[in-house]
């Protein structure tokens, strides 16, 4: 149902529905700065620690599906206002939780909450602005959900420094709750003078075979790994192990860690919308921008690793945060493949599967670092603990490197194959001589 121009009621329901996009980017990211008190209060060592973040972010994923078809049926309004509910009352009780066991499962209705967000979003983008102004504002909602991110880095930090833990997340948790009776009263799925459309419920097997056609298409698959490997790094660190990684291994104060923080929030908020715009105008630019981000992150986690004794100098990790943070818009790349990809009908789905993919990488490193940290700490120093917990998330950017490749080539096999057929293609591709071992 594309539009033909945006009105300012569009606006005002996008402005509305990107907020509670922004609280979830807070919600999720917020431990990420209080996971050192977190371990105070709930007598966790590293390894239970981590699991915070894999039950979050794993049932991220496993949501990622459901939350399609939820909104498919329900609609987003609906589902938008049991996003803000859900996570406001995970916050709250976390912020009251003094029991591992009572966190662990805050952090997972939080988690919930946040998995029916971002779609929603993006169906309502959909329903409410023509297909010419989509991406921009796909960008802008990725972009000012950075905003969510800053606040859970610096202002959280002096806050969780000045009133506590059950203050801060209360404050957090119960303004959330609130703010689902505005996304109930402002937010429309449709248009003024649209019909609201009708979604009978989708049988079971149907949604298998829909899932298994979307992994099935190449350029998904492509999206899958892409994700995979670009996001995975950067939101590890936000989300979990880069605070402690700052103070514990190179002797930064809190405050110090924050700013270092901040900076995959702030280089992500700029770069978003400039990528977005550029692969927009320039869509064959999208592989190679990719590519020679993975090369350069690469060299970044060289350096991390490989320097002697471990203790960086500060401006250099600021600049190989800021490096890092880019993983986070190139990870967008995956969707517009999916997009261009895959036939209207199962847009969506493929987008979820696309999706999990760097939620995945995310669940297992955040798991892996918290183990090894676990069995290391008390034999070496931190600096080399952390090195050799990193060592896992290099691991995962090789399998996601290679991965990408192996698909990139089968995508591109796929869409000269199309050309031979006489099909329509959404962009062309320059054979390379390299081309014929596709199917290798």
């Amino acid at each position: 149902m594309p539009v033909d121009r945006a009105t300012k009621k569009a606006w005002l329901i996008w402005s509305t529905a990107v907020i509670v996009y922004i609280a979830a980017l807070f919600h999720r990211t917020s431990l990420g700065v209080a996971s050192l008190e977190a371990g105070d209060r709930f007598s966790v060592g590293p390894a239970a620690l981590g699991t915070f973040t894999v039950l979050q972010i794993g049932l991220y994923a496993l949501m990622q599906i459901p939350t399609g078809l939820l909104v498919d049926r329900f609609g987003p309004r609906r589902v938008l206002t049991a996003a803000a509910l859900l996570m406001g009352a995970g916050q709250v009780m976390f912020a009251l939780a003094e029991s591992y066991p009572l966190g662990l499962a805050a952090r997972a209705v939080l988690g919930i909450g946040d998995a029916m967000t971002w779609v929603s979003v993006l169906r309502l983008a959909a329903a409410h602005f023509p297909p010419r102004r989509f991406t921009l504002v796909m960008t802008l909602s990725a972009a000012l959900g950075g905003a969510g991110n800053m606040v859970a880095t610096v202002p959280l930090t002096l806050l969780l420094d000045n009133v506590g833990w059950t203050v801060t997340f209360l404050i957090a948790g119960l303004g959330t709750a609130l703010y689902a009776a505005v996304v109930a009263w402002r937010v429309r799925e449709v248009p003024d003078g649209v019909p609201q459309p009708v979604v009978e419920p989708v049988p079971l097997r149907a949604v298998g075979a829909k899932v298994k056609d979307a992994w099935g298409e190449p350029s998904t698959r492509l999206g899958f790994w892409l994700h995979f490997t670009s996001m995975s790094a950067p939101a590890m660190l936000g989300l979990l192990w880069g605070f402690p990684y700052l103070v514990e291994a190179q002797g930064l104060s809190s405050t110090s860690a924050s700013a270092v923080l901040s900076m995959l929030v702030l280089v992500g908020m700029v770069a978003g919308p400039v990528l977005g715009t550029v692969i927009g105008a320039r869509p064959v630019w999208r592989m190679p921008i990719v590519g020679t981000y993975l090369g350069v992150a690469m060299l970044c986690w060289v350096v991390l690793l490989g320097w002697p004794g471990g203790v960086l100098p500060t401006p250099a990790l600021y600049v190989l945060f800021a490096v890092l943070a880019v993983g986070n818009p190139v990870s967008g790349v995956a969707f517009a493949l999916v997009r261009d990809y895959n036939p209207l009908h199962r847009v969506s789905t493929a987008t979820g599967v696309a999706n999990v993919g760097g939620f995945a990488a995310i669940t297992f490193t955040a798991l892996v670092v918290g183990v090894v940290l676990d069995v290391v700490e008390p034999f070496v120093a931190a600096p080399n603990a952390y090195r050799l917990a990193f060592l896992s998330v290099v691991v995962v950017l090789l399998v996601g490197v290679w991965r990408t490749v192996v698909w990139w080539r089968r995508a591109r096999a796929a869409v000269f194959a199309a050309e031979d057929r006489g099909e329509a293609v959404p962009v062309q591709l320059r054979r390379r001589r390299w081309d014929v071992f596709a199917d290798a």
